[in-house]
């Protein structure tokens, strides 16, 4: 463990976690002077008034579980001491960005539950000035858009203005940061890029980004503003999986992933295997094949049966340890994996959850917990079988067996995230008492 530092790191934080949720969430110990987002690795660092205030915060949260959003973040002290400038060049923005901002920012849309087009932002961002031009893209840390005013002063009063504020009631909230570029090149005025100083330009239909150098924009679809997104990847029974997350999707997910094929890296070659994965993976939808790459035995290519399985898959995923090491989960380059000797098959496989007289597993999607929900269980099992069946893979420190319309269930509380995911890959899908057991991560604090 680090040395008390006045510097604080979070781990696991989302995509819809703002600067200034974890500004409240450090609040009450005095609050932070500086703050750090580290957004391609969903971590931050906060530095508090003294290191007294750092240890206070953080002697609260060893027993109180922080969550942000409904996500559960992990604290810990920093090996910084002090944070500078320098910092924050690992987020690839320049140490003096903000000291010496322009007339172009960049903008990240959190928790983005309705669609947000080039008209939204013109909208919203046009009071504060003329905008010459809007470029939107999609990368890992979610919807961006470049903004690029007439003048700087247009630009430093609309992001004093607007950073943070939500452009929908409780949803799409702005993070807005002084981009690095000079001028933004537009090729083509259509919904993901436009340029007002010349509404001559061609309309391009599908391809790639206007922006050289960003992401393809075109899983993200030009709807009416003050509509709920359409859903594109859930076919039809979109209506059926809004209602099973409670009429909206989790923050974070936009529903319009096109993608099915999600490269997971950084694993233990020496203890993972494909059928863990499907495990892990089939928490988030129905995975149809899997492969470990031959020539780099620590990465695997994991399809899921459509986008938007896929986009909860990489949301709750992205950052869990298994078996040692943080895995990484990103959207493969191939759009499906290629059938052979070296590819493990699932679509057919009856262990996959998800079917159309089964979307309520929806609701259960959650990233790793510290507890299992074991179900299938023989009526004669008891509970200290039970326990005995997982408790290899970790210290159990309470569970609780019950029974729900006269079939066994129970829950069983590991002491860490990575325990009880180890438990889930290995013992989900196994025999106990002649019955294949099944296990998901349950959202329950406690027994």
């Amino acid at each position: 463990m680090s040395e008390p530092s006045k510097v604080i790191h979070v781990r696991n934080v989302g995509v819809e976690i703002s600067e200034n949720d974890l500004l409240q969430l450090v609040h009450p110990f005095g609050g932070a002077t500086k703050l750090v987002m580290l957004r391609a690795k969903n971590q931050a660092l906060l530095q508090m008034q003294d290191v007294e205030s750092a240890v206070t915060c953080l002697q609260y949260y060893s027993t109180v579980q922080p969550s942000v959003r409904g996500r559960i973040v992990y604290l810990q002290f920093s090996s910084h001491q002090e944070l500078t400038t320098a910092d924050q060049t690992t987020q690839g923005r320049k140490p003096d960005q903000d000291s010496q901002p322009n007339r172009i920012l960049l903008v990240t849309v959190h928790h983005m539950l309705y669609p947000i087009t080039v008209e939204v932002l013109h909208q919203v961002f046009s009071p504060h000035g003329f905008v010459e031009k809007i470029v939107t893209f999609q990368k890992n840390a979610g919807f961006q858009a470049l903004i690029q005013y007439q003048s700087s002063q247009s630009a430093i009063h609309a992001r004093t203005s607007l950073q943070s504020r939500n452009v929908y009631d409780g949803c799409c909230q702005l993070d807005i940061q002084f981009s690095n570029l000079t001028e933004l090149q537009v090729n083509f005025n259509n919904d993901r890029s436009r340029d007002f100083t010349n509404p001559s330009l061609p309309t391009e239909q599908r391809g790639r980004s206007s922006q050289v150098g960003y992401a393809d924009a075109g899983s993200i679809y030009g709807l009416q503003p003050g509509t709920r997104v359409a859903y594109s990847q859930m076919g039809g029974n979109a209506a059926a999986i809004a209602a099973a997350f409670g009429g909206g999707l989790p923050a974070g997910i936009t529903g319009t992933n096109d993608r099915c094929t999600l490269l997971a890296t950084n694993l233990n070659t020496q203890k993972v295997d494909e059928d863990k994965l499907f495990n892990l993976f089939s928490l988030y939808g129905n995975v149809l094949r899997i492969k470990i790459l031959k020539n780099k035995p620590d990465h695997a290519l994991v399809q899921m049966s459509d986008g938007f399985q896929s986009e909860l898959a990489l949301h709750f995923l992205r950052g869990a340890m298994l078996f040692g090491k943080r895995m990484e989960v990103n959207y493969s380059k191939y759009p499906n994996i290629t059938p052979s000797q070296d590819t493990h098959e699932y679509s057919n496989s009856n262990l996959n959850r998800f079917n159309a007289n089964n979307l309520k597993s929806y609701k259960y999607c959650t990233a790793p917990t510290k507890m299992i929900h074991i179900s299938s269980i023989a009526q004669e099992i008891a509970e200290d079988e039970i326990v005995g069946h997982v408790e290899e893979h970790g210290r159990v420190l309470n569970s609780k067996a019950y029974e729900v319309n006269g079939k066994k269930q129970a829950l069983v509380m590991f002491e860490s995230e990575e325990q009880a995911t180890e438990a889930l890959v290995c013992k989900h899908a196994s025999v106990l008492g002649g019955n294949v057991i099944r296990i998901s991560f349950s959202q329950l604090q406690s027994i």
